[in-house]
């Protein structure tokens, strides 16, 4: 196929969702280009290549920012807020200067950005804004992403649940799954920290909360699949801006994904694990407990209204496909 629907700008294609998408977008016939810290095409401390690569095109879709896959350190909470912020403002001056403006610019969020949930779902309409380190880095993101005036460009900030596939949350939990960590995971008592604290110029809380939800946390996540053709059907249904939900309709539970893990990976032992023992397994794999602890109660009432189809609604199956690849 040729090229013929003009320039697809990339940023932060390095990563596993950005690689998959850089492919999809150029099967459907973009020009691609990428924005890095490397490049290739443009570096974000160029301003006036990022201005060239962004002005006439007719896709933006940003993805760039540290991995939350890493110990919340002073050093790597600053490095996680600043690369999310800063990309997105270089990306915003950009167009904001552009004779032709893309018509479309697409901005990776996150669905931390919502409370801890065990009593209903998160959506785009009722869902309630969290406290600490994630919500924060969540709303200082979408913050900038939105700020100023942009006329002639539809924004949309892709809200992603964990995502499933080959990249860094999958590969923690089958480690923990194959290490015999694969039972239920239960918060609780552990020596004060400040790792999840606020931050920003307004940080909304100054340390940890433990919750007793006995392993019934919910567990939000969609399938790369379907991040990438939820890209494409939003680029596609000019009514879909501002704040849209990536996250698979069917519900599951910690329960339920480590049992299934369990399955998948051939894992005979899943033994339950408290906080004081996943903290030295989270620290031994450099990642948070967060990732298993957190009850994220996300559904995707915007895309599943628009008449998006998911291709990978069900975890179980979802689970074998990412496990096998």
């Amino acid at each position: 196929m040729g090229n013929t629907r003009g320039r697809a700008v990339i940023g932060g294609a390095a990563g596993f969702i950005g690689r998959r998408l850089v492919r999809e977008l150029r099967d459907q016939g973009y020009d691609v280009v990428c924005i890095g810290r490397n490049g290739p095409d443009a570096r974000w401390d160029d301003a006036s290549a990022v201005q060239a690569l962004i002005d006439g095109s007719k896709l933006v879709v940003n993805l760039a920012g540290k991995s939350v896959n890493c110990r919340y350190t002073d050093r790597n909470r600053d490095e996680i807020l600043r690369s999310r912020v800063d990309t997105t403002r270089a990306l915003r001056q950009a167009i904001a200067r552009s004779a032709n403006p893309p018509p479309a610019w697409l901005n990776a969020s996150t669905a931390t950005i919502y409370r801890y949930s065990l009593d209903r779902p998160m959506t785009e309409t009722n869902g309630d804004v969290g406290t600490g380190f994630s919500a924060d880095i969540a709303q200082a993101w979408e913050a900038e992403f939105f700020a100023g005036d942009l006329a002639a460009t539809r924004r949309v900030a892709l809200r992603m649940a964990i995502v499933l596939g080959d990249g860094p949350a999958t590969a923690a939990l089958v480690r923990l799954a194959r290490f015999g960590l694969g039972g239920p995971q239960f918060d609780g008592r552990w020596f004060p920290h400040r790792r999840y604290r606020g931050i920003g110029t307004k940080p909304t809380s100054a340390g940890t909360r433990t919750h007793h939800s006995h392993g019934r946390q919910k567990f939000s996540w969609i399938h790369i699949d379907d991040v990438v053709n939820a890209v494409t059907f939003i680029v596609e249904n000019d009514a879909l801006d501002g704040p849209v939900n990536l996250a698979a309709p069917q519900i599951s539970d910690n329960r339920t994904l480590m049992s299934t893990l369990r399955r998948r990976v051939g894992a005979a032992v899943g033994l339950p694990a408290f906080r004081w023992m996943l903290e030295p397994a989270m620290w031994a794999l450099r990642t948070e407990p967060e990732l298993v602890l957190k009850s994220r109660w996300v559904t995707p009432e915007r895309l599943l209204q628009a008449g998006f189809t998911f291709r990978w609604p069900d975890l179980g199956p979802a689970i074998s496909d990412v496990v096998k690849r």
